[in-house]
């Protein structure tokens, strides 16, 4: 899996910052592309990198401010001109639909593959073989949904050299195994999968928290996840003024992590207000508290692999 941050910055677009947009590359794992948020301008962002938008087969939308839905009709629209003819499913809150259907129609846009809408309410908003996301609202000052996508745990490897050993023919019998069936031989001997197949290995969870103030819900949805992606507008000199705008500081941020018991903190949706030279300061204060702390940028990459984000 990587994390792609196409915009990091909070209300609008700054020199540093594009406004919220987050790719989840799932290539390895299920050939697909999971877009968060999608702010002004995301698909300008995404010409610089060689994300396709085809591959993107579900967006997940936290709320209605337009920083983090105004790029949209114009990602929707290229989409097609760059050949996506496969369904795109588009998760959010109540009203999103009406507003991208009007959008669509007033402008005449014609898509060439299919658009579903899921309305997201507090709970399980999809699964599948390979994945469970959860969804609860969060403390903004309009409707806002956290993500919680939790992978499945991955099939143990095949352990090749022990199965031939115990006499199996290269071949389906070797399928069959690595799927979890005992198989038997020409010969009558019985090969358990258990003996040839290593354990299940646990698949990763990554939340994807929206516009917040700290609040517990925060903490329930980022319960021992691996990466949590939170929001740090404000720092930890003006923990009353986020709060009044619905938003968190860094501070708060890693309160989350710690309490959460997570392994990783990616800071996101950062204010214009802090020039480059505020932000070692800015990430140190965070690291105090959570020492695996980030600071995300635009077009930054950050990829989990073998239990580590790198």
């Amino acid at each position: 899996m990587q994390l792609h941050f196409l915009g990091t910055g909070a209300g609008m677009p700054s020199k540093e910052r594009n406004t919220s947009a987050l790719m989840v590359k799932l290539l390895d794992e299920v050939s697909e592309m999971w877009l968060f948020d999608c702010g002004e301008a995301t698909q300008h962002q995404i010409l610089h990198t060689s994300l396709k938008p085809r591959k993107v087969t579900k967006i997940f939308i936290t709320h209605l401010h337009g920083d983090h839905i105004f790029g949209l009709p114009g990602f929707l629209s290229s989409r097609s001109f760059q050949g996506g003819d496969e369904p795109l499913t588009i998760f959010g809150p109540s009203d999103l639909q009406q507003w991208i259907e009007q959008t669509l129609a007033l402008s005449k846009t014609h898509l060439t593959y299919p658009l579903r809408f899921v309305e997201v309410q507090e709970g399980i908003i999809f699964e599948d073989a390979h994945f469970i996301i959860h969804a609860k609202e969060l403390r903004h000052v309009v409707p806002c949904y956290g993500y919680r996508i939790e992978q499945k745990d991955l099939p143990g490897e095949l352990l090749i050299d022990k199965a031939q050993a115990l006499g199996v023919p290269k071949g389906p019998l070797l399928g069959q195994l690595k799927n979890g069936h005992d198989i038997v031989l020409e010969n009558g001997d019985v090969v358990l999968a258990k003996d040839v197949v290593a354990p299940a290995k646990k698949g990763f969870t990554l939340s994807v928290l929206g516009d917040t103030k700290y609040c517990e819900e925060a903490i329930q949805l980022s319960m021992g996840a691996d990466i949590i992606v939170h929001e740090a507008t404000f720092d930890g000199t003006t923990t009353d003024l986020a709060a009044s705008y619905g938003h968190a500081t860094n501070v708060e941020a890693a309160k989350v992590a710690q309490q959460a018991g997570a392994h990783y903190l990616l800071l996101n949706h950062l204010s214009a207000r802090f020039l480059p030279y505020d932000l070692p300061q800015f990430l140190a204060e965070a690291q105090g508290i959570f020492p695996n702390t980030f600071l995300t940028a635009d077009q930054a990459v950050y990829t989990w692999q073998h239990n580590k984000l790198f």
